[in-house]
């Protein structure tokens, strides 16, 4: 799937402005799939949202929304009600649902160990696979990225989207770490 730039969607817009902040590309797996969930944490209905009411309500396609809905309760994220006027709701309350959560459930990590594997140009090994400076750096950069996502919920994105924002200005005022 092609990468996409960050881009202001709704409600989920504040969101997105602090991931920015790292200046990372998140894909449209990311983004949709995010949306999917703050969607179905929405839902009041204990049916939940089946595919075709995802979709209209998010304006995706009907295969996109189910390559998703399958990720996401593969991933433990969500369960399917039964029967023809079935759905998916939270498999845990919204509130005990990660960013974190959802984003490695639905792409991973920006950075983890085997990157540096993955990245070594045209040789077996990278030249600077023992002293390296831009892998310390993206240690970090993943490290205070998990820190936030890790207290940003389901619940705190179901908030209006000025709710939202002055939630995640007030956490990242509050945890500079």
């Amino acid at each position: 799937m092609n990468n996409a730039y960050f881009c202001s969607v709704g409600f989920l817009s504040p969101i997105i402005l602090l991931l920015k902040l790292y200046t990372m590309k998140i894909t449209a797996q990311d983004e949709y799939g995010l949306r999917i969930l703050v969607r179905i944490a929405k839902c009041n209905d204990q049916k939940g949202l089946s595919i075709p009411r995802l979709s209209e309500m998010e304006g995706l396609s009907r295969p996109n929304v189910s390559k998703l809905t399958r990720i996401l309760r593969i991933q433990g994220l969500i369960n399917s009600t039964k029967g023809h006027v079935g759905g998916y709701v939270l498999a845990r309350p919204a509130a005990k649902i990660t960013v974190n959560d959802a984003l490695k459930a639905l792409g991973g990590r920006l950075f983890d160990e085997e990157f540096c594997d993955k990245h070594v140009g045209v040789l077996n090994l990278c030249k600077n696979s023992i002293d390296c400076s831009i892998r310390s750096l993206w240690s970090m950069v993943q490290s205070t990225l998990d820190n936030l996502l890790d207290k940003i919920t389901l619940a705190d994105l179901s908030n209006s989207e000025k709710e939202a924002a002055f939630s995640f200005q007030t956490l990242i005022e509050t945890n500079p770490n």
